[in-house]
């Protein structure tokens, strides 16, 4: 049997994904993960102590402003931990959100001028999210370990170990937001901005700086609305002891994945033929 480099296929149905050609461009991801982490710190005095900037600042100004002048509980945790923690979780998804929105306009001259499946550009924007989530991650552990020698009162539970499976919640659904976005963003160009806008704005609808205990019983549906909110609150139970861990919110958060990651694979496989015309 002869075997072809290139396969010339009739148009597709909107469910001829293709996924399989994922992994047989595996290498391809490899190279663009490696591209995305090494050209953040690149040319940098500081290299990748950026990565550890952002949050420790940004959970400086929460703990002066909302901990301390505005106080807001915290659950009896160390307004430092609290934050943080949430922090962590938020600045990755943030970041792959914003970021694979981009795919199609950031990528543009790419695209232009060789043929590789397109989806290998934000699955690997999601995995050197990762890599920075993990440089994060055990800037947070060195904090856990000094609280822990203080003697601060926080516990460690079983639910930490469910870690990988919040981070497969996370990139799920910053993966199919962004998608999406990046697929409508082709036509419309202030969509960008207001997503970025939007993104802001719903972290203070998750419980990134307040516990959910906080909020009235009245308003917390709205708070767990947000597909966020119960993988923050199920990483503070895992790490802290405190905050609100039940599977059936999970469940939700799951579901909203599922729901977005097939929606958006949906539009953005349909949206590669011939965006290329308007973008």
């Amino acid at each position: 049997m002869n075997t072809w480099d290139l396969v010339i296929r009739p148009k597709s149905k909107w469910f001829a994904l293709h996924l399989d050609d994922l992994w047989r461009y595996r290498d391809l991801i490899g190279l663009f993960v490696r591209r995305d982490f090494v050209a953040q710190f690149k040319q940098t005095v500081l290299g990748p102590i950026w990565f550890v900037l952002q949050p420790l600042i940004t959970t400086i100004m929460f703990t002066i402003v909302f901990g301390n002048i505005a106080g807001l509980s915290t659950d009896g945790l160390p307004k430092v931990l609290f934050y943080l923690s949430g922090n962590v979780l938020w600045i990755y998804f943030s970041e792959c959100l914003t970021k694979t929105s981009n795919t199609f306009s950031a990528n543009a001259h790419l695209f232009g001028k060789v043929y590789f499946p397109r989806l290998t550009v934000p699955v690997s924007i999601i995995l050197s999210g990762l890599l920075r989530f993990g440089l994060q991650f055990v800037f947070f552990g060195l904090f856990l370990v000094y609280f822990a020698a203080a003697e601060t009162g926080f516990t460690l539970t079983w639910a930490a170990a469910l870690l990988p499976v919040l981070l497969l919640l996370m990139a799920g659904i910053s993966l199919g937001l962004g998608i999406i976005f990046s697929s409508l963003t082709t036509k419309y160009r202030d969509l960008r901005f207001l997503l970025e806008f939007g993104v802001r704005l719903v972290m203070y609808a998750t419980t990134v700086i307040y516990p959910l205990s906080s909020i009235p019983e009245k308003w917390k549906w709205l708070v767990l609305a947000n597909p966020m909110t119960p993988i923050i609150e199920a990483f503070r139970y895992g790490f802290l002891g405190a905050g609100t861990f039940n599977w059936l919110h999970l469940g939700y958060s799951f579901g909203f994945m599922i729901v977005v990651l097939v929606l958006g694979t949906l539009i953005f496989t349909k949206v590669e033929r011939t965006f290329m015309d308007t973008v």
